[in-house]
């Protein structure tokens, strides 16, 4: 029989002895995921033909601009996630405060954190955007997730992950036993494996930075950007630069080719001394993929994932990607 792929279910029951989080309640998590973002995807690749294209006119608890997409994505993931069985309590990067399950609803174990479209700016010029996930157990006793479920460090996590959605929509994941990529393949509806154990280049050859902030920038920052502009890369040939502005597809690129993804502290915003991404919907589970794959993340001082989150928006500097370039990075960063 003609061999048609693994979907992420049957990859996932096939390794479920290697994965501690692997159980059916996470099954079901997952599978309400999967089916939230095959939803969203197809808005997205539909969204110049209908009026779900620019802002809503509201702001959200970032002061940031709501895009119509942007809400559409995270009214489908909560009203999937609190209806799954599975959730406690989740928390969205576009919502001030946790979101309950209903008391009609039943409750799980499990703790989901997300930033439903991230780089949703990018919609109304056709740019690759994604969906992140951060899941962890629930430590409380109480069968309502509380504010101590959400405030964790980041190495807590049983699982994490995005969807990208491009020329093709595209799930990576990880239960801490390897990365893994699917790819969805509309003619059956299924996202079937493509991308198996993926481990990120020792050394990258390409740095992603949105240099316009230069003068924003303390001199470490600089002299750290500086080093990636004037050495060579893991092919003896200078950095190449590459930014799209969507932290998922800089992510995901940098994850199959190698490279490092910069988003420092600056002082564009005095608001914001801390930088623009959220510890725990972003850099954390950004973080768990990137060392789950070899590769590494600091806020440009610690490893991310060491970091407790003392808000649910925190925000915190990144440096994730080949470990030899986000250790160099550090490194200079680290000097006073």
């Amino acid at each position: 029989m003609e061999n048609i792929g693994i979907t992420v279910t049957e990859h996932l029951l096939l390794h479920q002895t290697e994965s501690p989080a692997a159980t059916g309640q996470f099954t079901r998590l997952l599978t309400e995921l999967i089916f939230s973002a095959k939803i969203i995807s197809r808005e997205v690749n539909k969204a110049g033909l209908l009026d779900i294209m620019g802002l809503t006119g509201e702001v959200n608890v970032q002061g940031e601009q709501v895009r119509k997409l942007d809400e559409f994505a995270n009214r489908v993931l909560i009203y999937r996630l609190q209806r799954s069985g599975v959730i406690a309590a989740l928390s969205s990067e576009e919502n001030a405060d946790i979101i309950e399950v209903p008391d009609q609803l039943p409750k799980g174990n499990y703790i989901l954190v997300f930033d439903p479209l991230d780089g949703s700016a990018n919609v109304d010029v056709n740019i690759n955007i994604g969906t992140i996930f951060s899941i962890y157990r629930k430590k409380t006793a109480d069968a309502d997730g509380t504010t101590e479920d959400f405030l964790r460090y980041g190495y807590e996590q049983v699982a994490a992950g995005y969807f990208l959605y491009g020329t093709s929509t595209v799930l990576v994941y990880s239960t801490g036993n390897g990365v893994h990529g699917f790819t969805l393949d509309p003619s059956v509806g299924e996202f079937l494996l493509s991308h198996k154990n993926i481990q990120i280049p020792e050394k990258g050859k390409t740095y992603s930075i949105n240099e316009s902030n230069e003068m924003y920038w303390n001199e470490q920052t600089r002299n750290a950007v500086h080093y990636f502009k004037s050495n060579q890369n893991e092919r003896g040939k200078p950095y190449r630069a590459r930014y799209v502005g969507a932290l998922v597809a800089d992510f995901h690129r940098n994850m199959l080719e190698g490279g490092i993804f910069m988003y420092p502290a600056d002082m564009k915003d005095p608001t914001k001394p801390r930088g623009k991404l959220r510890l725990l919907c972003e850099a954390a589970p950004l973080a768990f993929l990137a060392e789950h794959a070899g590769g590494a993340a600091t806020d440009g001082y610690k490893r991310i994932l060491d970091i407790k989150a003392s808000s649910l928006h925190e925000r915190v500097p990144l440096f994730v990607g080949s470990r030899a370039d986000v250790e160099m990075a550090t490194a200079i960063l680290s000097k006073t």
